[in-house]
């Protein structure tokens, strides 16, 4: 016998349709690669990730179809997550930092449609582009006015956004349909994908947020250092909507002094990422004789956090979940 409570399917884009209504205030601030800072709130993005999802509607994605994307966190890369997934197709983030051989594999793999670039990476689609599948679209990601002068034909990003509806019926669909296509580096044979269900990614934001409510409340300030191409940065575009935190986004700037000054800019109050940047930031504290004002918490994964490095940290006042 079946409960007959909400028999609703769990979807991603309820999370920022959530946010939008619930959090007002929280915002996503991004250094773009055009050099300057951006900043749209809740609400605003999820207007324009409607926009987005019928750009992307207007190049043919549909249903299941793959779409790419080779970016940094930003603010165009989370609208791109939520404009994908919500109409039902695939976003498959791609690890710049794979080789040529395993890059061009996992796109035929996963059979891309689209990729969408931000300039940083042009260069490197660039140099594969005799090897790219002749059907795939490729987007800048970037206005009008910042296009790169490349060889390839590109469609720009904003253009995508321009004038469409501001909202989309968002399509209801089985919680298991998948919503999220990440590959691994290819240590042993080529790489392989592991492909995220809407129920596993809205499940995992949920238990995000109860087990590390430091990090994850309203009003926090969370800057993601782990990329939004690594395991879908640990689920933080989702929890943090979810809950009313901002994003502070760094763009491609890791180095410990551009993190050091982002966090101490934005009111960062916690960050997530691996140890070799805390080494940097760690550097840059003993530098300035002082941690950024507001940071409370570093969560630290991916390898093993030296115990000197949590020692260092937590004398500073920042608490250290070693993930």
């Amino acid at each position: 016998m079946q409960g007959m409570m909400m028999h609703l399917p769990l979807r991603i884009i309820e999370i920022l349709d959530y946010a939008a209504q619930a959090h007002p205030g929280g915002e996503i601030v991004s250094v773009r690669t055009e050099g300057d800072i951006h900043r749209e709130t809740y609400a605003e993005a999820y207007a324009r990730v409607a926009q987005l999802a019928h750009g992307l509607a207007a190049l043919g994605i549909g249903d299941g179809d793959r779409v790419a994307t080779l970016a940094w966190n930003g603010y165009r890369h989370f609208e791109l997550y939520y404009a994908i997934s919500g109409m039902g197709a695939v976003c498959h983030t791609i690890n710049p930092r794979l080789s040529a051989e395993q890059m061009l594999y996992i796109i035929g793999h996963a059979s891309d449609r689209v990729l969408c670039v931000d300039l940083t990476f042009v260069p490197i689609v660039e140099a594969l582009a005799e090897h790219l599948p002749e059907n795939l679209t490729l987007v800048a990601m970037t206005d009008r006015a910042h296009m790169s002068d490349s060889k390839l034909d590109w469609l720009c990003y904003e253009d995508l956004l321009e004038g469409r509806p501001q909202t989309y019926d968002w399509p209801v669909m089985p919680e298991d349909s998948a919503a999220g296509l990440c590959y691994t580096s290819g240590t042993t044979g080529n790489p392989k994908g592991a492909l995220y269900s809407h129920r596993s990614t809205v499940l995992h934001a949920l238990f995000l947020s109860v087990t590390l409510p430091r990090s994850l409340h309203e009003g926090a300030r969370i800057l993601p250092v782990v990329p939004m191409f690594h395991v879908n940065s640990w689920g933080l575009p989702y929890a943090a909507p979810l809950v009313g935190a901002s994003l502070v986004m760094p763009g491609g700037k890791l180095d410990g002094a551009s993190v050091f000054d982002l966090m101490e800019e934005e009111g960062v109050t916690a960050s997530w990422g691996v140890p070799t940047v805390w080494l940097g930031l760690r550097a840059e504290v003993e530098q300035r004789d002082a941690a950024p004002s507001a940071l409370d918490q570093l969560v630290i994964g991916g390898s093993a956090a030296p115990r000197s490095m949590i020692e260092f940290f937590e004398k500073c006042g920042v608490d250290v979940c070693h993930a």
